[in-house]
């Protein structure tokens, strides 16, 4: 990749004159790895939901307030009883091939997103949505789903409850609407550049698998005169060190949200260098249907063992906070309170504790020698530098012998998923900006949970949550939740997400949301 800053068309007049045509801006970013998908209800992860939030639009879209503002619908009204939600779409909404964006191609994109056919990851979080749980389970019709569109440009939805987090969850990428007429003349229309159709500020242009995305800017979004950027090129290069040097070079106008422990220091002074919250953190899974970790003291012993601080400050580095509970700082209650302020401190390493709990939970299961325990993490210098710190915190404070195993990513999330790990590396994103979505995934038998642990109690906590029209109500019960989670030990945290990065200084208006997605929309480039 050849860095140009400005590429300068000549254009030969018609009596030989020679004129400066318009500079084109190119964008020069790092995507890091290929996506996994760039169809709105199947991409669900950070590398498709960044080119996605780009390429595609939703109702609604995060502004620089991180706030749920207009999008695809210029205006929307909400009934007294909270659930019924009409939203009008622009009449200048176009797809990048000049059809209009009507209502029905919402209701086609998201009744794809619930169908179990399509076995989508990102269903869960329509489950708001009337019928859709049902639907998407196999147990509903289509018929039933609380869904309309009432005209070409009017688009209703029913909730089966009231829902606080609704027009923050409509922000994320896979509530974007997919043309129908497209997706059904060719089912694979979003795996290739020549057949990509979206309704975004930017239109994919180029897409070598692998290797980079192109877009250009889409002339028939409906508010691209302020898209100031022409093009944007990303490169699909994981490795921080190779990445970090491509930014030095001029090869990229800035750096993805990860970089290099060991260099942390030497650029945290400098005017391209930026620190930001991001919603979420690392942590680890005990696989309660696996020996030892049946037992919740046994677990609680390995939860108690770990020191969170010397972990976010020595190991990691980076400007990373230690956690101390799972929802991340950042939201904020009805009462005006911080969720994490509020929660506490819920878990920190207390070795005589920890000792204590591990004897206790031993004789429970009348074990004389505790069964071998495998640390499972992904193959990379950061998992790897965790996972051996761990080993020596537990031979220190529990005298116990952890076997490490590394994984590659795609065979490691698949056995997670599968319940096949002991106790295993994970991390979390806030989907959308409220602690519901944080905790929502440990209830019995979500796919998200992936630890077999299930607790009646906090099922019903949860579900009081999701439901609540009293906001302090919903509020307070989430707090309840956060406590029986960590108290119970299927999971226990060890630092909260930031974002840290290099960035030219004449790039401006690049958004990057604490729970959200990377938008170019309002990007410029001197």
């Amino acid at each position: 990749m050849k860095p140009t800053l400005l590429r300068l068309t000549l254009v030969s007049c018609l009596f030989g004159v020679t004129s400066l045509a318009q500079a084109e801006t190119t964008l020069y970013l790092n995507n890091q790895e290929e996506p996994t998908s760039l169809n709105p209800s199947q991409g669900f992860n950070a590398i498709s939901w960044e080119p996605l939030n780009n390429l595609v639009e939703g109702l609604v879209r995060l502004d620089e307030k991180h706030v749920a503002a207009p999008a695809t619908a210029e205006s929307w009204t909400v009934s007294p009883d909270g659930k019924k939600y009409t939203f009008k779409l622009r009449q200048n909404a176009k797809w990048s091939n000049g059809d209009p964006v009507t209502a029905k191609d919402f209701v086609y994109g998201w009744t794809t997103m619930l169908s179990k056919d399509t076995a989508s990851p990102a269903a869960f979080l329509a489950y708001d949505i009337a019928g859709a749980k049902a639907f998407n389970e196999g147990k509903g019709t289509e018929a039933d789903l609380g869904l309309k569109a009432v005209d070409d440009h009017t688009l209703e939805v029913t909730l089966a409850n009231p829902s606080i987090a609704f027009l923050n969850i409509l922000t994320n990428p896979n509530f974007a609407p997919v043309n129908q007429k497209v997706a059904e003349a060719n089912p694979k229309w979003y795996a290739e550049a020549s057949s990509y159709v979206g309704n975004g500020p930017f239109t994919l242009k180029e897409w070598k698998h692998a290797e980079n995305l192109v877009f250009v800017k889409n002339p028939n979004y409906w508010d691209a005169a302020n898209v100031k950027i022409d093009k944007v090129e990303f490169a699909m290069v994981n490795d921080q060190n190779t990445f970090y040097q491509m930014y030095k070079t001029g090869e990229l106008d800035a750096t993805p949200t990860t970089l290099p422990a060991s260099i942390y220091d030497k650029i945290k002074d400098g005017k391209d260098f930026n620190n930001i919250p991001q919603a979420g953190g690392y942590f680890y899974r005990l696989n309660t249907k696996i020996a030892p970790f049946q037992n919740q003291n046994i677990r609680k012993a390995f939860a108690l063992a770990v020191n969170q601080e010397d972990i976010a400050n020595f190991v990691v580095k980076q400007g990373r906070k230690p956690s101390f509970g799972f929802v991340a700082p950042g939201f904020t209650g009805p009462n005006g309170k911080d969720f994490r302020e509020e929660s506490g401190d819920l878990i920190k390493q207390d070795k005589a504790k920890a000792k204590e709990l591990l004897a206790k939970g031993m004789e429970e299961e009348k074990y004389t020698t505790l069964p071998e325990v495998t640390l499972t993490y992904i193959n990379n210098p950061n998992d790897k530098k965790v996972a051996e710190t761990l080993q020596n915190m537990y031979k220190e404070v529990l005298g116990v012998d952890v076997k490490l195993q590394s994984m590659e990513s795609k065979v490691f999330y698949a056995k997670q998923r599968g319940l096949e790990l002991q106790f295993s590396r994970s991390s979390f994103l806030n989907d959308y900006a409220d602690p519901y979505n944080s905790l929502e995934s440990f209830i019995t038998g979500s796919s998200m949970n992936r630890t077999g642990w299930s607790n009646a109690e906090y099922d019903k906590l949860i579900s009081s949550a999701q439901q609540a029209t009293d906001a302090q109500a919903r509020w307070d019960a989430l707090l309840k939740a956060e406590k029986i989670l960590i108290d119970e030990a299927p999971i226990f945290p060890l630092y909260f997400y930031n974002q840290i990065f290099l960035q030219k200084e004449n790039v401006k208006g690049i958004l990057r949301h604490p729970v959200g997605y990377l938008d170019l929309k309002n990007a410029t480039k001197d």
